[in-house]
C-alpha cells in the first residue's frame, strides 16, 4: 500500500473554452511536476479524445511516471452536471452506444449533454459498472445542489449508487458535513481543470491509499474497503471559490441574501445576482459539523505559482519571472506539492526568498485573512495581517 496524489477530474481540449495545450503530452509532465501521480483523462466519451488517449498511454494507462485513470463529466437533462469514472475502454464505448440517441453533442463536444435524468444516467453507469459522482455539488452553475435540494430528488432510486460528491472549489468538508444525507458519501476534491498549467491543474486534488493506481483500487478507496481510502482532501479555501459567496455576476458586489431578495437578484448594474455555496449550504444544512469516523482531513493550499506572484508584486502568474521562480523551486523540492506541504522552511528560504518562506509558513499555519470570492470572482489573499481569531480556519 502506499500513498499517490490524484487529480480525477480535468477536461481535454475538445471541451468548451479549455486551453489547445490540454492533450496527453502536455499534462503529464505538468502533472508530475504539481506532484500527482494520478490523473483522469476527462472528456472519455468524445471520440477523437478517446483516440488520443489510445494512442499516447500504455497499456498500464501510464504516461511517462503518470497513471491515467478513464474519466468524463457529463451534463443531465436539467443541466447538473456528473462526473464518470470508468473501468475500461470497453465500458466508455457501451456508454456511449447507451447515451449516443439522447445527446445532440456527443461527438462535438468534451463535456456532453445527455438529455436524461440523474436517475438514468445512474442506470446507465451502474449497468457498465462505472463509478458516479456529482460534480462541483455546491456551485450555483449545473451542481446537484443548485437544482434540488437533495441527492434524491436528482438521482431517485438510485442516490445509493452515487459513489461519491465532489466538493467543488467554493465548499469544502466542514460546510458538507453540515448535510446529513451525505454522511456516508466520500468527498473528493478535484481541479476541474481546462488548462494544463499547475495554477489550475492540481490545484485541488486527493490523497489516496491504494495499492496501484488503477480503477479496481480507486474504486475499493472511494467505498472505503480493504484499507484502501481517500486520506486528505487538498484543496484552496472555500473562500477563495469564485461562488463562496453571493454577489453580483458582473461587477460582483456581494449581498447578504436578504438584500438579493429584496432586489429579486438583479443587482443596480443590471447583472444578475447569483446565491453564493456558503448560503446555499445554509439553506440546506440540516445539522452542525459532524464529520463521520471515515472522513479524512481537508488541508487547505494556494497554489504556490500565485504565492509567488503575490509576494513578489507580479500582476500574471504565467510570467516568466513567476514560472522561473516556480520552475527552481519544484525542480530542487520534488513537486509543487511538497514545497507546499513537506518541504523545510529553511530549504524554500535558500532556493528562492524569505519572504516566499514566511508565506508558505503562514498558509501552513493559517495566518492568513481572504477577501472573499463571489458572483464569478476569486477571492484574494491576504498574508501576515492581523485577523480575528473567529476568522480563521
Amino acid at each position: 500500500m502506499y500513498v499517490i496524489n490524484a487529480d480525477l477530474h480535468i477536461h481535454s481540449k475538445y471541451s468548451g473554452a479549455t486551453s489547445q495545450n490540454m492533450d496527453i503530452p502536455h499534462i503529464a509532465p505538468q502533472a508530475a511536476f504539481k506532484g500527482l501521480g494520478l490523473v483522469g483523462t476527462g472528456d472519455c466519451l468524445h471520440p477523437g479524445w478517446l483516440s488520443h488517449i489510445r494512442k499516447t498511454l500504455d497499456v498500464e494507462m501510464r504516461y511517462e511516471d503518470v497513471a491515467f485513470i478513464l474519466t468524463d463529466e457529463i451534463e443531465d437533462e436539467a443541466r447538473v452536471h456528473h462526473l464518470l469514472i470508468f473501468p475500461e475502454y470497453g465500458a466508455v464505448e457501451s456508454a456511449f452506444a447507451s447515451f449516443k440517441s439522447h445527446s445532440g453533442d456527443i461527438e462535438k463536444e468534451g463535456r456532453c449533454r445527455i438529455n436524461l435524468s440523474g436517475e438514468e444516467i445512474a442506470d446507465v453507469c451502474s449497468s457498465h459498472g462505472i463509478l458516479l459522482g456529482a460534480s462541483h455539488a455546491f456551485t450555483p452553475w449545473t451542481s446537484v445542489y443548485k437544482e434540488y435540494d437533495s441527492l434524491a430528488e436528482c438521482y431517485g432510486k438510485n442516490e445509493s449508487r452515487v459513489d461519491f460528491v465532489e466538493l467543488g472549489l467554493s465548499a469544502d468538508t466542514d460546510m458538507a458535513d453540515k448535510i446529513s444525507e451525505l454522511r456516508e458519501k466520500t468527498f473528493l476534491t478535484n481541479s476541474d481543470a481546462h488548462s494544463p498549467w499547475p495554477h489550475r491543474l492540481g490545484r485541488e486534488f486527493n490523497r489516496l491509499n491504494i495499492k496501484q493506481p488503477t480503477f479496481e483500487e480507486v474504486k475499493m478507496a472511494l467505498r472505503n474497503e480493504r484499507g484502501r481510502k481517500v486520506i486528505a482532501n487538498i484543496g484552496i479555501d472555500p473562500r477563495l471559490g469564485k461562488y463562496h459567496r453571493t454577489a453580483c455576476s458582473r461587477c460582483y458586489t456581494h449581498f447578504t441574501e436578504e438584500e438579493a431578495e429584496e432586489r429579486k437578484w438583479r443587482c443596480t448594474c443590471g447583472g444578475l445576482i447569483k446565491k453564493g455555496v456558503a448560503e446555499r449550504v445554509s439553506e440546506i444544512a440540516d445539522q452542525d459539523i459532524t464529520h463521520p469516523s471515515h472522513r479524512p482531513p481537508y488541508i487547505k493550499i494556494p497554489p504556490l505559482s500565485e504565492i509567488i506572484s503575490e509576494t513578489q508584486g507580479y500582476s500574471d502568474v504565467c510570467s516568466e519571472k513567476v514560472q522561473s521562480l516556480w520552475r527552481r523551486l519544484v525542480s530542487q523540492c520534488r513537486s509543487e506539492i511538497n514545497v507546499l506541504l513537506g518541504a523545510e522552511y529553511e530549504d524554500i528560504e535558500k532556493i528562492s526568498n524569505e519572504k516566499i518562506a514566511s508565506t508558505i509558513k503562514a498558509f501552513r499555519e493559517g495566518n492568513y485573512i481572504i477577501v472573499e470570492g463571489g458572483g464569478g470572482k476569486y477571492g484574494q489573499i491576504k498574508i501576515g495581517e492581523k485577523q480575528n481569531t473567529l476568522d480563521r480556519w
